[in-house]
């Protein structure tokens, strides 16, 4: 579990992934891997049109559009390339030491899981809200990575900065408590102002598990401030957010409460939209 999985793509948030990967990698002194990966779908390799045109096809008509598809391949592919040049000169640019790029044909869901063992922090662009559409308002490959890949997973938007404080929504359950771990254990976010927020209702049960995780970051080295928030969960997030200016917010992936119920239904997706600052989603 040595590396920062970068994933470079050919959307408008390359850059702002570049950035925050080459971050990532000062910040934990890990192997940034730059990766590339040419869906399957959209490029398939020699041989895959085979049986796509139905019987009585002339065989001519086969013969055209494999080479139109292998032409586009090789063009991809060539792209690509010059997009993983790119983005190793930006990381070096701004910082990046130890770098690799990868490039792979395939699903990206599935290169990332062949990847997983090596993967200490995954980077990912989420699309802005000019860039939405009706069928995949964040874009399904995002979505099928955060519910397949049991990594920390840091998402960006067009623009990156280094944060200079940083959000942990924390609800007590056994996954905020994980992440609360993770954040306390690692030099990722060491030095950075902290605000620990819970949203609930405020019972003493509720606030022994934010004292307790207050003393814990303390512990830790972490400047804390802690709060207790009424209301919805996305809603009072985002207000908060916005009013103490809080450039990264870092959530506990699927626990077991109203933090479960908000990421793993529909508002995982309202989130990943509406947010206007990064996410570091951890499992």
């Amino acid at each position: 579990m040595t590396n920062i999985i970068t994933c470079i793509g050919r959307f408008h948030v390359s850059a702002a992934v570049c950035d925050a990967g080459a971050w990532a990698s000062q910040r934990l002194n890990a192997h940034l891997k730059l990766l590339h990966v040419l869906d399957k779908s959209e490029y398939p390799i020699k041989g895959d049109l085979t049986g796509k045109i139905g019987l009585g096809s002339q065989e001519h008509l086969l013969d055209e559009l494999t080479v139109l598809e292998e032409k586009h391949s090789k063009l991809a592919r060539e792209h690509g390339k010059y997009m993983l040049e790119a983005a190793e000169r930006r990381v070096r640019e701004d910082g990046a030491k130890d770098i690799s790029t990868l490039q792979r044909h395939g699903s990206l869901v599935e290169t990332l899981m062949e990847l997983e063992d090596e993967t200490r922090l995954l980077v990912m662009g989420r699309r802005s809200a000019e860039h939405d559409n009706a069928a995949h308002p964040i874009g399904s490959n995002l979505e099928n990575v955060i519910r397949t890949i049991h990594k920390p997973i840091l998402i960006v938007l067009s623009k990156f900065s280094p944060p200079n404080c940083f959000m942990i929504a924390f609800d007590g359950s056994p996954t905020a408590q994980k992440a609360l771990d993770m954040v306390a254990g690692s030099p990722l976010l060491k030095g950075l102002p902290c605000h620990l927020i819970m949203v609930c209702s405020g019972t003493d049960e509720r606030k022994a598990q934010l004292e307790s995780a207050f003393d814990k970051l303390v512990s830790a080295g972490f400047d804390v401030t802690q709060k207790t928030l009424e209301g919805k969960v996305e809603a009072a997030l985002g207000t908060y957010q916005k009013e103490n200016q809080i450039d990264l917010m870092v959530m506990g992936a699927y626990g077991h409460s109203r933090i479960r119920q908000f990421l793993a239904g529909s508002n995982t997706t309202a989130m990943l939209r509406t947010s206007d600052i990064p996410l570091l989603l951890l499992r």
